[in-house]
């Protein structure tokens, strides 16, 4: 295995080409074909997709009635074809084809010197500026059939789809043009069949908005049947007698835009992305209802042919060619983040007011750290008490300085709670502590330096158990702190500690998440300025659970020390959870995401000075921990998670949600797959 290649980890390359085109000239059209080709050999692409009837020209009318014009085609398709032989990627060429009386406009699929299949377009648009059932005929009922093209002998129908025997996932469906735009579309039957790759090669002359329209209907295709899907429109040299042509060429998967070139081009073009093969399989696996649909739709008539190849996989190390968040909780696109901040918020806001008033409950108690996760929690709580009209000073906030309270965190949380005008108190838990832990005859009673998590715990514990027995005295619901990512590590004191509230309001935003909402509440000004300015200064303060007193060099406890960054245990807690991604293909992400902190784009209002890289030892030493830690040793506190909200997609591991695993499992077989397939270098 080739750790540093797309191929070895579940990726297949992709092409949608637009190549110039002169009409009626099945020489210069194969050549321009073919000069793409090449170029898509070169850069290691698997699968290119070419436009309908590239090989004639589509905009020729009554032309594709003369015989010099076919036979010229099935020449054009016998020279592509042996030129294949030399190339690496599979051909969907559009052409032309006789078959027993009748003319087919095809998707000519060439591989390797072989013509693996020929698909027949279903749906002849025949309105407006289309006149397509003048020379065409419909291949709906096409199945089961053989065409002879180019002194070879193909598969021929609506029933084809292709695979490569060697390659695990490397599936295609092809279908035609109008295909896309009819209900029940053929790519439908031929993703339920089975085809992770969908792709459709396309005349489609443009008209103003038109363009929107195909990219819309590709996403939508792309989300619907969990695929990918291609699409390659006519361009540079189809006639504009009556209508003109934008060579829109675009790739989409589970409804993302991956790539697309330019429109209007004046030469041939084309745009490539990796498809994440293995990912698009995992979803329909995890998601019954695609397999219902499955059930329900391939019936009798319906079946399909799989056409085998062998497809030699480029060898060596290759940059993938594909976009990979850095944060893929927080959206690098600005609107999006606002989006996702937004509908985040409210979410947790309309989570919290409905419990408040399920219960009849009209005030909370919550720690407040001075920490991320506290303070999100309350800017929650009192935006839920202005939409309900209730007092925020039924919000009863605490403070409960241990042996380790910073003075910055604490005046911050004291600066929070009077600018939020809830009823604050503080409480210190030292004696209490220093107590129990003689009681215990812990050796820090005996005023020695000993910092273990008894000693962790201890205060952790006292905290919770202040608040709710606060709650119990003063009528209230205690509202939990703790966020996405430490239930993920298991970060936090199980039973009468921070693991457990009666309503936990961050149990589904991850640590990175909460981040961005906390620098978007200041951008929106949803607050007033004195609040925004403790945000500002609570987003420079390091993570720290602040239970154990600083070093000699006065440096605090830091929690991404102790257990690592949260960039990439976030990272690795959503392709895991989310899409069951192997940990190697999980480091291999990983390491294009943040190997370099000058490439790619960073969300917006990130701060400059916090931007860093991993490399891959790095990655590879944090991400066993996260293995070991999420299934070996926090399944059991996550079985008694208290109740919250779901905020994202694939970010809840509540057992009565997302995530149902056993709480006396291991990670062994994790960690040995991610030993086994990452280099240490």
């Amino acid at each position: 295995m080739e750790f540093h290649s797309p191929y070895s980890h579940g990726f297949v390359r992709v092409a949608a080409c637009t190549p110039a085109c002169e009409l009626a000239d099945p020489p210069f059209n194969v050549n321009s074909i073919l000069e793409l080709a090449r170029k898509g050999n070169e850069q290691h692409v698997g699968l290119m997709v070419f436009p309908e009837l590239a090989i004639s020209g589509y905009s020729i009318d009554d032309l594709l009635g003369q015989d010099v014009l076919l036979d010229a085609v099935e020449d054009g398709l016998a020279t592509l074809a042996a030129e294949s032989r030399d190339l690496g990627p599979v051909l969907l060429v559009g052409a032309p084809l006789r078959h027993e009386g009748r003319l087919f406009n095809c998707a000519v699929v060439i591989h390797a010197g072989r013509i693996l299949g020929v698909v027949p377009k279903t749906f002849l648009p025949n309105y407006r500026e289309f006149y397509e059932k003048r020379w065409f005929a419909s291949g709906r009922t096409v199945r089961e059939a053989e065409i002879a093209v180019a002194g070879q002998t193909a598969p021929f129908g609506v029933d084809l789809q292709f695979s490569a025997q060697n390659v695990r996932d490397f599936i295609f469906h092809v279908e035609i043009c109008e295909d896309l735009w009819a209900p029940a579309a053929p790519s439908d039957f031929g993703a339920l069949a089975g085809a992770l790759i969908l792709a459709n090669l396309s005349a489609s002359n443009i008209t103003v908005g038109k363009a929107d329209t195909r990219k819309l209907l590709c996403s939508a295709q792309s989300a619907r049947t969990w695929s990918a899907y291609l699409y390659s429109a006519a361009g540079p040299g189809e006639s504009t007698t009556d209508v003109a042509w934008d060579g829109q060429a675009c790739i989409y998967e589970l409804g993302d835009l991956l790539a697309e070139t330019d429109r209007f081009p004046t030469t041939s073009q084309m745009c490539i992305a990796d498809i994440d093969v293995e990912r698009l399989r995992l979803e329909r696996m995890r998601t019954g209802t695609f397999n219902d649909a499955a059930t329900l739709n391939l019936t009798a008539g319906r079946n399909f042919r799989r056409v085998l190849f062998d497809f030699a996989v480029p060898e060596g190390r290759i940059d993938l060619k594909r976009a990979i968040a850095r944060y893929p909780f927080v959206p690098a696109d600005p609107k999006r983040l606002d989006q996702d901040c937004y509908e985040t918020f409210n979410i947790q806001v309309q989570g919290l007011m409905k419990r408040l008033k399920s219960t009849g409950i009209k005030r909370l108690c919550i720690g407040i750290s001075g920490g991320l996760d506290s303070t999100h929690a309350l800017l929650v709580a009192a935006r839920a008490y202005d939409q309900l009209g209730w007092p925020r000073s039924d919000i009863l906030g605490f403070t409960m300085p241990g042996f380790a309270t910073g003075d910055n965190t604490k005046s911050n949380a004291w600066a929070l709670m009077r600018s939020m005008g809830i009823t604050a108190e503080e409480i210190d838990i030292r004696p209490l502590a220093t107590q129990l832990l003689n009681d215990l005859k812990h050796p820090f009673a005996d005023g020695k330096p000993v910092y273990d998590v008894t000693f962790e715990n201890v205060q952790a514990g006292l905290r919770t158990d202040f608040l709710f027995r606060a709650a119990n005295q003063r009528n209230a619901l205690v509202l939990g702190t703790g966020d996405l990512s430490e239930i993920a590590l298991g970060w936090s004191t199980y039973g009468v500690g921070d693991q457990m509230s009666h309503y936990n309001v961050n149990a589904s935003v991850s640590k990175t998440l909460i981040q961005h909402l906390i620098r978007w509440i200041i951008e929106t000004e949803a607050f007033d300025p004195e609040t925004d300015a403790t945000l500002e200064s609570i987003l420079d303060t390091i993570i720290s659970p602040e239970l154990v007193p600083a070093d000699e060099n006065g440096a605090m406890q830091s929690t991404e020390d102790k257990i690592g960054p949260y960039d990439l245990h976030d990272f690795t807690l959503y392709y895991l959870t989310r899409f069951g991604l192997k940990p190697s293909k999980i480091a291999y992400m990983a390491l294009q995401a943040w190997e370099d902190a000058d490439a790619g784009t960073w969300p917006s209002h990130f701060p400059e000075h916090k931007r860093r890289a991993f490399d891959l030892p790095t990655i590879k030493r944090w991400l066993e921990v996260f293995l070991f830690r999420f299934f070996t040793i926090s399944q059991f506190k996550r079985s008694a998670s208290p109740n919250g909200p779901k905020v994202t997609s694939g970010g809840s591991l509540s057992p009565r949600g997302d995530w149902r695993a056993p709480s006396d499992g291991n990670g062994r077989i994790w960690i040995k797959e991610l030993k086994d397939n990452v280099p240490d270098a």
